[in-house]
């Protein structure tokens, strides 16, 4: 069943790349973007990792944490975040937990036949933890809709 908008978000626990446990619970009080994304490496994660990174300052402004969610390992995750320079929190679900709690998990990903790969989703969450937009984009290839993430965050405060 997928995630809609109006329902409390499913709490998690995932390991950030510094080795340190982020819970959804413990981000109440702030708004929350989640973006679930395929694989590290990859072109369009990176140019979608990347916009959130040039734009960060959108999301500051209306006091949201934005962390980005894949099932790489968190040294895999590490060196892209390093790479990449990213300037939020990349979470590991390498155990699929939370993936399969939004919803967000492919049987089999279309490239390479891999199976247990993330979707390529976005969720915005309220300071209550209730979630106010949710999007899994149909392919691999799609990007979320900033523009519909940004309205909603403005909507919030």
């Amino acid at each position: 069943m997928s995630i809609q908008t109006g329902q409390q978000a499913p709490d998690f626990t995932l390991f950030d790349t510094d080795k340190n446990k982020v819970s959804l619970a413990d981000q109440k009080g702030s708004n929350v973007v989640l973006l679930f994304f395929p694989l590290a490496f990859t072109g369009v994660c990176t140019a979608e990792l990347c916009n959130v990174r040039d734009n960060i300052g959108i999301y500051n402004n209306t006091n949201a944490k934005v962390f980005g969610i894949s099932v790489d390992s968190l040294f895999t995750l590490g060196k892209f975040k390093a790479e990449q320079n990213l300037n939020f929190p990349l979470l590991s679900d390498f155990n699929k937990e939370a993936a399969k709690a939004y919803n967000v998990l492919y049987e089999t990903f279309p490239a390479f036949e891999m199976q247990g790969v993330s979707k390529r989703a976005a969720f915005v969450i309220d300071k209550d933890g209730v979630v106010q937009y949710a999007e899994i984009c149909p392919t691999p290839g799609d990007l979320p809709n900033f523009d519909a993430i940004q309205q909603t965050l403005n909507g919030l405060n």
